[in-house]
Parts: structure tokens; sequence; C-alpha cells
């Protein structure tokens, strides 16, 4: 799977795969919100081949890459986190994960339980596995999708698009954008609205997938000309040098997530052995920016295509020794393959202290702070968030005057502190440990409507 050589065993895997093939989707170019779209029998399939890839990788005995002490027939609950954006894709992502996990673990007559009567019984469709999926909804969880209703994101975007560096590149490719408006049913096109999807990008995409007439119509090069130009603007919309900057929420939300889930598996008390993260593209461009993954490889900054997969892997030398990391990726169908990469300006494995050492201070963890850095008091609770802390501000007013407050000092502010967490973890805008949502496993026809 890798060009360098293995040293000592897999402790597990962390991935983060974008959607398969799907229908046309449409976005606003300034603050990104989306409408619903449908995944495709091509992108069920695209996943479906990806899960049967990542078996033969992680989960397959005989294999270099073999996951140290994973079940490789049926699924161990325990040993699996599957969280999936059920946001303004619809039911795309949570479906490609869907039909990942049936190639990751395909259906077996070895799924049986034996009744009291003797009887053995085996599970529906062959020996089906059904493994949970986390369904994320973007308007109770942050951590998909950082992105929607970020005021300050939005404000960044629109100064984007102010900037020398757009207006410059829209001049470059003005004659271009101009010849396009023929195969967009003549509308005009700017680099504004690159990302409209009956404009340019997506819409040719998806025509020359899934459209014959489209395809022999469109001229050799313009496709790939498109790419080129909404690979530069998405790229540097969902990307910043800072570290913290608000282009680079998409991975700031999710990194807390990836975090946890790399920690987990080096935890020799926790199950933990593969998490699995069903994302759009957007959260990919931030994490290959703040990792420097896209600096050391210039040829990642842009989208990464259908079914394209980045898997951090957990190695360890030796029981006592630290896990290190290493960092892989698939660009969909286009690789047969995963290649490893070089990250944070190492041609090396990378020590886990070392990563979470490096990007820990721009995690998003909470509700509460997401309202902060996106200056939001309204959508995605953040009005709860604002009822909270003026309630407990008034509070605070009301228990200390000027001559108490002397005398009350730390003991009232602490006192203070517990009743803000209180009503944060009532209204649970917060969490206290590990808390997992209720496992959601839903037919294709029931999770079309997820986060519509």
């Amino acid at each position: 799977m890798t060009d360098r050589a293995d040293t000592g065993h897999l402790l597990g895997v962390v991935l983060l795969v974008r959607h398969g093939d799907r229908q046309g989707f449409y976005q606003d170019p300034h603050s990104y919100t989306p409408s619903a779209t449908a995944i495709t029998p091509l992108g069920n399939r695209q996943e479906y081949q990806l899960g049967q890839l990542l078996r033969l990788t992680y989960i397959e005995r005989n294999s270099s890459s073999h996951i140290q002490g994973i079940n490789d027939t049926i699924a161990d609950q325990a040993q699996l986190r599957v969280r999936a954006d059920a946001g303004g894709e619809g039911g795309v992502i949570f479906n490609s994960a869907l039909s990942l996990l049936q190639g990751l673990y395909p259906a077996t007559t070895d799924y049986t339980t034996r009744l009291a009567n003797g009887t053995v019984v085996t599970g529906p469709l062959n020996g089906y596995q059904y493994i949970p999926i986390e369904s994320v909804e973007p308007e109770n969880d942050v951590s998909m999708e950082g992105w929607t209703y970020c005021n300050n994101f939005i404000t960044d975007t629109n100064n984007f698009y102010a900037s020398s560096d757009f207006q410059l590149k829209e001049a470059d490719n003005r004659d271009f954008l101009r010849n396009l408006s023929q195969f967009l049913d003549g509308r005009p096109v700017t680099l504004n609205n690159m990302v409209m999807v009956t404009k340019v990008f997506d819409f040719m995409n998806v025509q020359s997938i899934h459209n014959q007439t489209f395809r022999d119509t469109l001229p050799n090069g313009y496709l790939e000309k498109a790419r080129d130009i909404i690979n530069w603007r998405e790229y540097h919309t969902f990307s910043s040098n800072e570290l913290s900057g608000i282009r680079n929420i998409a991975g700031r939300t999710i990194l807390p997530s990836i975090i946890k889930g790399l920690n987990n598996i080096s935890n020799p008390d926790e199950p933990t052995k593969l998490v699995y993260l069903a994302v759009s593209y957007k959260p990919l461009l931030s994490l290959f920016k703040m990792t420097r993954v896209a600096d050391q490889n210039p040829q990642l900054a842009g989208i990464v295509n259908y079914a394209a997969a980045v898997a951090v892997e957990v190695w360890q030398q030796s029981p006592l020794s630290e896990p290190h990391l290493r960092f892989n990726f698939k660009n969909g169908t286009e690789d047969s393959h995963f290649k490893s990469f070089s990250f944070f300006g190492s041609s090396e494995d990378v020590p886990l202290s070392s990563f979470t050492t490096s990007l820990t201070s721009a995690g998003i963890n909470t509700t509460a702070e997401w309202c902060s850095v996106c200056s939001n008091i309204k959508e995605r609770g953040c009005d709860q968030v604002s009822i909270a802390l003026d309630a407990n501000s008034q509070l605070y007013h009301q228990l200390i005057d000027p001559v108490g407050a002397g005398f009350l000092g730390a003991g009232l502010t602490l006192a203070i502190v517990t009743v803000i967490i209180l009503v944060l973890l009532f209204m649970k805008i917060i969490s206290i440990g590990s808390k997992k949502s209720k496992p959601i496993i839903l037919s294709d026809q029931d999770s079309e409507h997820v986060g519509e």
C-alpha cells in the first residue's frame, strides 16, 4: 500500500472519505448553503469498490497492513466508529457510507445465532452485516459542516472575491468563461459563480459523466480547464496559511473527531481499530493545508474526486514505543491504490504527539466555541448558547456587589462557572467525556431524507 518499509504493526486507521458520484448539486457561492441531491448507482458502486479495497488492505489477515486484532469476518461494532455527514447533500454521504461498509464487511453466512431450541438462524440477505452509522445532523452538530451559517467565513469569502488575486484570476480566464455560456444554456458566467452547479464545473462534470450528447459536444480540454479554475477557487476558499484561520473552518471542526479517533486507536485499553468519517470535499481541502500535505504535494491543492479517501494509519514499533502516523491518499477511481504522502514537512512517519501538539489548538470542540469563532448568535444552537450566557451574566451581577466581591472572590467565581457548565450541559450545548450519539441505520429509501 505504501512506498515505505513497514515498521512494527498497524494499530488502526482513521479514514476520511468523500461520497460517490451523485446527481447535480447546487450551492450558494457566498454562504455555500446547499440544496439536496441524490447518489447514483455509479456512486454506490464506487464506494462499494473502495470498501472492498479497504478490506483487502486493512481487514484481510494476509495483508502487510492488516490491523492487528481486528475481526476479519464478523464486524465487531466496538472496533468500528462510523460517522456520516447528513447535511446539505441529503442522503448522498450517508448512502455512500452504507455502500462502503458493504464492501468492507460483506454479507457472510457466518453471521448466525443459535436459538434455545437448537435452530441456527442466518441474518437476512445471506448474512448482511448491519454496521451502525452515526448520522451527523448539522443542526445539532457542527463537526462535519463547520462552514454553513458561519458569518465570519461568509465575510471572508466575500473579501476573497473582492481581492486583487481573485480579480486577476477572473481576468485571466474571462474569455474562456464567456465561451462556456453556449454549453450552459447561454447564461453569463463569471468566476464568482463558478461553484454554482448550473453555471460551470459541477454541471459540466455531472453532464460529462451522464449525458453522452453533452460529452460529445464539449470541446477537448474544456472540462479540464474548468476543473483547474474551480480547484484554485475552492482550495483558496477552504484553506488558510494561518492554522486557526477562518478559511480552515471545515478542517478545524472535524479535527477533534480525528484526534479522538487516533488517540483511541493508540490506547490499548480502547477497542477502537477503525474510524470512518464520511464527508464532502471541503474538510479535506482544509486538512491538506493544515497538515501541509498540499504544500509538499501541490497536486492535492484542489477538489478531490468522488470516492477519494484519506487513510491516516497508526503504526507502532513495539508496545512501549510511541505510535507514528502515516498519511495515505487515493484520489477516487483515478488511482488504483493508496499512495503515501509527506506531511508536516517530514518525509518520514510523524509521531502522534507531534500531530496532536501541532493541531489541537486549532480544533473547535463545542458548539459554543463555534458560535464565537463564527460570530453567530442565532443558527445551529447559537441562540441557546446566547441565552445561557446572558442568563448567567445576569446571575453574576445579581450575586456580586462591589463590597462582596472582595470577600467572595474565587469561591463565587467557581460557583458561577459551575452554574454556566450545568446550564450548557442541560441544553446539550457541551458534553463531558465520551458521549456517542445513538447509531442510526437507514435503508437507501429512508436515508434520502436525512438532513434535507
